[in-house]
């Protein structure tokens, strides 16, 4: 077979450095060479990046043998990132590449973090290859004479595709393809014969999910020729370790919480005996608690131990990375933050506090150590609670059998797609019939309606049917055909507000003394007074000020404090380690006791048969009992809490068509917990066929939860990315509270006199699919209207129940007593003493949230 010039070239440089090619980057480079697009799956660690770019230099020395001298190229290769961190070490990677081959390029990066010169400097002279994220393709896309900017791209490449497959930012991405896509059919239109144009390449790279295929169909969309679509997958033989860290002693280990801190001292034994070690948290402020109390407890990590996390100042976080690369430190207390492909070759260990709720998310995390080719991987997990040990059984399940969640596309998202025509709009302007022929080449837009485009036209036009009035909701103008926006001032405020990524609004921490720390959430803020202390980035604050969308701090000597919580923080079971923890489940009912994790939890189970049962996969357990709180029923699906959520509220509704009563309702992601002040005639309601039926399951959680309240919720973002509403300028933010009130109305207005308002549509479709998982809640239904209902009456509450009823204690009535003072007296009220506190956890301020009525 004949070898081209460029993988020559290429081939020799893999001598040099003494790297092995392996197969999966031949393979990638044969595809590639040949013309093709489609998705490379490749674990972390194992030289996707070079699979993908070095392919692409071989082209581009094949058809220009000077390519030592030949410079102005145009922008060849745009690489998409989720994270701008990501971009620092694969820029670095690929410069490395094109110097030793003598290439005379310069690999640039833009993204928020650039700064303002280097975006200008960007647009007099375009790099060949440029590294982005999805909101800066869009800014991208809203500047004048855009076409000209791509008019020479020979690839594009969307890196940690599964990261960004079924959020908004993925569908962000399927829209700006669908533009680059039409502008490379339209280059080779007009270019001339002697000119060496080709096809667009789109190349998606991931880590193993569960529906591959369609996650390259997603990216690729429909207008792509089936025949050029191709799948490399790197089959390579990673070997991981996983161990859980078991506690001594299980029986006087907690039922409930989930910090974790009770295993303190065995973490800290495997992280002396490693090199450098990441301990990642479920949550930000989890990752703040733990990042003290090892400093409280192990004082001799100062100075070789840090925090990394998505609130933290950018500065700093760039600190933590480069002090990682430079083997600075022992160990790092982190978040989400890290869980992609940054490259830390010292790290070796990785500890899990807590379970990762996805067989997908503990992968990814484990392969940040001996993140190499060739290297093993060492994960430990750590449990918070004395159950969450069967979530590590069956994580280790999961992936010795391969079973990986699926990212489900997002589908009609008018709110990404009116803020896309918008974005074109204020560029070079659309017209009506291309962009509808490309919008609907694209997977999440294959189904939108011509009468439904003409919709979302007459709303950035005319402002629809309601908001004709409104000045300010008429952005777009048509002339001559083309929908453009004239106005400078619509033109500026939409650019800064292009992008998908909402969540409270956030306030600046800054010492009085000048720098800053990161950001918290204003609802935090707005509870502190001068002269409150609170934790964060590592440190005791002394709450000063708020001026000007700013926290002004200084230090403080104070033990005490207050962590920042952020929104979003708990994820759900997902169905895939649902299904894998109900089989493990099931083994334990049978008596297997093959994984040691089931052997340790041998005398919590033993107890659970004592006082109730233990259900097989053929049975559903049901558990009644009464205190003087009320009755208590626990129903346990071992779904993930939302669906909990879902299906207490649709039991609640249904128990109260037999007997009318009020509820409170409590869930974890194994089961959940009614209370009621009165007797429910559970036998008597157990009796009805339709109880467990999926007959008018979407009219039911109409009436059982407050719908319009739970969509109104949903369509604050959603009238964000839509420019319904303007988030601010930068450092004059609009306050979260007015940003909720000017959505509501808007919710409302639509909602009486617009009702088939394709916005208020997607805010209902929104609050089934993602706060109720209303999928998977058909499926439990299904599955349990199948089983034998187990119902038992209990004297007290049994380790399966305890950690639900302490779920409730934080959300059911106001208090000063500390969460754990109030656990260990509810452990002595029902006489459980051995179930523990909640390890250690530092006082928070507790709530108040009101029952849900029926």
């Amino acid at each position: 077979m004949m070898i081209s010039p460029g993988e020559k070239v290429i081939q020799q440089w893999y001598k040099q450095k003494n790297w092995h090619q392996f197969p999966f980057q031949k393979e990638m480079a044969e595809v590639y060479l040949a013309g093709n697009s489609g998705l490379l799956n490749a674990p972390t660690g194992s030289g996707k990046t070079f699979a993908l770019f070095l392919p692409f230099l071989a082209d581009f020395i094949n058809k220009h043998p000077d390519y030592k001298s030949r410079q102005n190229n145009g922008l060849q290769m745009l690489w998409i990132t989720p994270l701008r961190a990501l971009t620092n070490d694969i820029r670095k990677a690929m410069q490395e590449v094109c110097d030793d081959l003598d290439i005379p390029w310069k690999i640039a990066t833009r993204t928020g973090d650039t700064p303002a010169a280097e975006k200008a400097a960007l647009k007099k002279k375009l790099p060949e290859v440029l590294l982005t994220t999805p909101e800066s393709l869009h800014l991208m896309l809203a500047q004048k004479e855009y076409p000209k900017i791509f008019q020479s791209l020979q690839v594009l490449v969307v890196d940690e595709w599964h990261e960004l497959l079924g959020t908004k930012r993925g569908v962000q991405v399927e829209l700006g393809l669908s533009k680059l896509k039409s502008l490379g059919r339209e280059n080779i239109q007009n270019s001339k014969p002697t000119t060496q144009n080709s096809p667009l390449r789109i190349w998606g790279i991931s880590a193993t999910i569960g529906n591959l295929e369609q996650a390259a169909d997603v990216l690729l969309g429909n207008d792509f020729p089936r025949d050029k679509i191709k799948m490399v997958r790197a089959n390579v033989d990673k070997k991981l370790v996983i161990q859980s860290i078991i506690p001594e002693n299980i029986e006087n280990y907690s039922w409930a919480g989930h910090i974790g801190l009770k295993l303190l001292p065995q973490v800290m034994d495997i992280v002396a005996k490693s090199k450098t070690t990441l301990i990642f948290t479920n949550t930000r402020s989890q990752s703040e608690i733990w990042y003290h109390a090892i400093l409280d407890n192990y004082p001799e990590y100062a100075g070789v131990m840090a925090m990394h996390h998505g609130s933290l100042d950018n500065e700093l976080r760039n600190w933590v990375e480069a002090a990682l690369h430079a083997e600075a430190l022992k160990v790092v207390v982190c978040t989400s933050s890290l869980d992609l492909g940054v490259d830390f070759r010292p790290v070796d260990t990785v500890i899990q506090v807590g379970s990762p709720k996805g067989v997908a998310r503990f992968m990814q995390r484990a392969g940040r150590s001996g993140h190499h080719p060739g290297a093993t991987s060492k994960a430990y997990f750590v449990p918070t609670h004395s159950l969450e040990l069967l979530e590590g059984a069956a994580l280790k399940q999961g992936i010795k059998q391969g079973i990986f969640e699926s990212r489900d596309p997002m589908l009609l998202a008018v709110d990404v797609l009116i803020q896309y025509m918008v974005t074109l709009a204020v560029s070079e302007g659309f017209r009506a019939d291309e962009l509808y022929k490309e919008v609907t080449g694209t997977y999440a837009f294959a189904d939108l309606r011509r009468g439904e485009f003409n919709q979302l036209l007459d709303f950035i036009t005319n402002g629809g049917k309601t908001l004709a009035q409104y000045d300010e909701f008429l952005k777009v103008e048509i002339e001559n055909g083309v929908y453009k926006v004239f106005n400078r001032r619509v033109a500026m405020r939409h650019r800064l507000s292009i992008g998908t990524i909402t969540s409270d609004m956030s306030i600046r921490v800054k010492w009085l003394s000048g720098g800053s720390l990161g950001t918290v959430e204003e609802s935090f803020i707005s509870k502190l007074k001068p002269g409150n202390t609170f934790w964060f980035a590592g440190r005791s604050l002394e709450f000063v000020r708020i001026k000007e969308m700013s926290a002004y701090v200084k230090k403080s000597t104070s033990n005490k404090g207050m962590i920042p919580s952020w929104n979003g923080g708990r994820m759900p079971l997902s169905s895939q380690l649902s299904a894998v923890f109900r089989d493990k489940l099931d083994e334990v009912a049978h008596g297997i006791e093959k994984d040691e994790e089931v052997i340790a939890l041998k005398p919590l189970f033993v107890l659970q048969q004592e006082l109730s049962h233990l259900p097989q996969s053929h049975e559903f357990l049901i558990e009644s009992f009464k205190s003087r709180e009320g009755h208590h029923l626990l129903f346990y699906p071992f779904e993930g809490r939302l669906v909990h959520e879902g299906m207490a509220s649709l039991f609640a509704y249904r128990i109260s068509k037999v007997k009318p009563a009020s509820f409170s309702i409590a869930m974890n992601d194994y089961g959940f917990e009614l209370l009621t002040d009165e007797d429910v005639p559970i036998e008597e309601v157990l009796e009805d066929a339709e109880f467990f039926s999926i007959n008018n399951l979407l009219e039911d959680i109409q009436h059982s939860l407050n719908a319009n309240e739970m969509a109104r919720r949903r369509f604050r973002d959603i009238a964000s990315i839509g420019g319904l509403v303007f988030n601010g300028f930068p450092g004059s933010q609009v306050k979260n509270k007015h940003l909720q009130a000017s959505s509501s109305l808007l919710f409302d207005v639509f909602s009486e006199y617009e009702p088939d308002n394709l916005l208020v549509r997607q805010a209902y479709n929104e609050a089934l699919a993602f706060q109720l998982e209303e999928f998977r809640l058909r499926a439990a239904l299904q599955r349990i209207i199948t089983q034998n209902i187990i119902l038992k009456t209990i004297e007290r509450p049994t380790p399966f129940a305890f950690p639900i009823m302490v779920d409730s204690l934080g959300r059911e009535r106001l208090t000063t007593e500390s969460l754990e003072d109030r656990i260990g007296k509810m452990a002595r009220q029902y006489g459980a003493e051995g179930v523990g506190g909640n390890e250690n956890k530092k006082p928070r301020k507790i709530g108040v949230t009101r029952k849900k009525g029926f």
